[in-house]
């Protein structure tokens, strides 16, 4: 949901909202999700790069909007997120992030796991 305090002085969801929509889908897709499926959640990520494209302003609303995120590149360490913030009728963002696995430990990047792998790849699309 849009919510009153997300606006700023134009009329428009203010451009930083829109990144904590994406932690939002982030946080469902990566955590929440696995578990209530009753598999680990993914710990220790890092978010290395954001980038956001602003499609068409949004304003305040009663509908909600979605945030469709997928996987468009997997490697050993690090993966890329590629999301859109949108209704059924318009697209408001495009966004992309870089997340890496970390270790907090030894303060240091970590290799994702096989689990990790597993589950990244049902959201998989060529990139």
């Amino acid at each position: 949901m849009v919510r009153f305090a997300d606006i700023d002085s134009l009329g428009h969801v203010n451009n930083v909202r829109f990144f904590d929509y994406l932690e939002d889908a982030r946080l469902g897709m990566l955590h929440i999700d696995p578990y209530k499926a009753g598999d680990a959640p993914f710990k220790s990520l890092v978010v290395a790069r954001h980038e956001i494209d602003y499609r068409r302003p949004l304003g305040f609303r009663a509908e909600p909007v979605r945030v469709e995120t997928w996987v468009t590149e997997l490697r050993p360490v690090r993966f890329t997120l590629e999301y859109e913030i949108r209704d059924d009728h318009e697209v408001f963002v495009t966004a992309t992030s870089v997340l890496v696995a970390y270790d907090v430990e030894r303060a240091a990047p970590r290799r994702l796991t096989e689990e990790e792998i597993v589950y990244l790849r049902r959201f998989q699309v060529a990139g």
